[in-house]
């Protein structure tokens, strides 16, 4: 006996069906998300600088570490059995080395404190206690290391040292009265130039997805002036509003200062390399340059790579603030570049495209409950 269909009409002859009241709220439009605003030429040529520069800077690390000390042994070792030709750098009395090595640390402390401030007042949103206990005090702990070194070294010389003549048997009086002092004087400027340039690259890592700041405070400003609270995904959305207020005003005012100090710091990252070639090339032995520069390679992996990484120590590393911008490319704050296309295999072994399976197996289609008014 053939079934009757139902017919698809109402019973008012409305061939549609009227919205209630909590549908018609589900269906109104979210609205759309802010655009960005059109970059100009200098901004445009400013960011291409950053990008060369973070290429510079952010070289591997690991790598370069091992550059480092494989430049300390094979350099230096060659340097002590071959006669390297004179050049203006050899020279202790060049223009860089008396105005730039010699004085390292407090050219690292110049451009470096103000960074560290100015980024800092950005993610702690112009939290100064946070600033100061998260941040800032990793500069004043790098001064120790320095400080403390480099005095170990002096100590080591002075002591385990005898003057070119027997008469006198002090590192200062030898010197005083013209004559050599032959001690062992480990490398401080192999420390200062290894340890500062690790320095540097370390603290400018705060400078990794620092655009993205300027996206996240575009969204979050569009989702609280619309109120869309429920649909607020955005890495700024715990911030109250006078954290949020702060960020957007320090954000616009230090970006061109920090994006200023960024690409010097990488010209004086440059420059220590280069100098710190020209002393495996021309000053101290191999043993006094490697020994030095190890002792700079610890001190960076103990406090960047051990002490900082712990959760419940102070300080914390660069870029660690009231919210978290310093991600990793994949784990972008708006979660666009985690939406991929690709293929996968479910539990079961199916081939699926982003969660969804590419066809039906068989045992799903024998499965699947087939309706008499389809087949009709």
């Amino acid at each position: 006996m053939a079934t009757r269909r139902r017919s698809i009409h109402n019973t008012s002859g409305l061939n549609f069906r009227p919205s209630t009241s909590a549908e018609s709220k589900q269906e109104q439009p979210r609205g759309t998300k802010p655009t960005t605003e059109q970059s100009s030429i200098k901004e445009v040529l400013g960011l291409m600088m950053i990008h060369l520069c973070k290429k510079s800077l952010f070289f591997d690390t690991n790598l370069k570490v091992g550059l480092y000390l494989a430049a300390l042994f094979l350099l230096s070792l060659i340097a002590d059995v071959i006669i390297i030709p004179k050049s203006y750098l050899s020279r202790s009395d060049n223009a860089i080395n008396q105005y730039f090595v010699k004085f390292a640390w407090g050219w690292n402390l110049t451009i470096l404190v103000p960074y560290v401030v100015l980024t800092s007042s950005v993610y702690c949103c112009g939290n100064i206690r946070q600033m100061i206990k998260h941040h800032l005090i990793r500069i004043a702990i790098a001064t120790f290391f320095w400080w403390l070194w480099t005095t170990i070294f002096n100590v080591i010389e002075a002591n385990y040292g005898r003057c070119s003549t027997k008469s006198f048997d002090s590192k200062q009086t030898c010197l005083k009265n013209g004559y050599h002092w032959n001690g062992f004087d480990l490398s401080g400027h192999c420390f200062i130039l290894i340890y500062g340039s690790l320095l540097l690259i370390e603290e400018c890592r705060s400078m990794n997805n620092w655009s993205t700041i300027k996206d996240c405070i575009r969204l979050e400003e569009h989702h609280r002036i619309n109120k869309l609270t429920s649909e607020n995904t955005n890495i700024l959305r715990g911030l109250s509003n006078e954290q949020f207020s702060i960020l957007k005003i320090n954000y616009e005012k230090y970006t061109p200062y920090i994006r200023s100090l960024f690409i010097l710091i990488t010209i004086f990252q440059i420059l220590w390399d280069v100098m710190l070639i020209c002393t495996m090339l021309y000053y101290h032995i191999m043993i006094e340059k490697f020994l030095g520069g190890a002792i700079a390679i610890l001190t960076w992996f103990f406090t960047y790579r051990f002490w900082y990484k712990q959760s419940t120590l102070l300080p914390k590393l660069p870029g660690e603030g009231i919210f978290k911008y310093h991600m990793k490319p994949k784990t972008s704050p708006f979660n666009v570049s985690a939406v991929r296309k690709r293929t996968s295999l479910n539990t079961n072994g199916q081939s699926t495209f982003m969660g969804m399976p590419l066809r039906v197996s068989q045992s799903q289609e024998s499965a699947a409950p087939v309706d008499k008014e389809d087949v009709r």
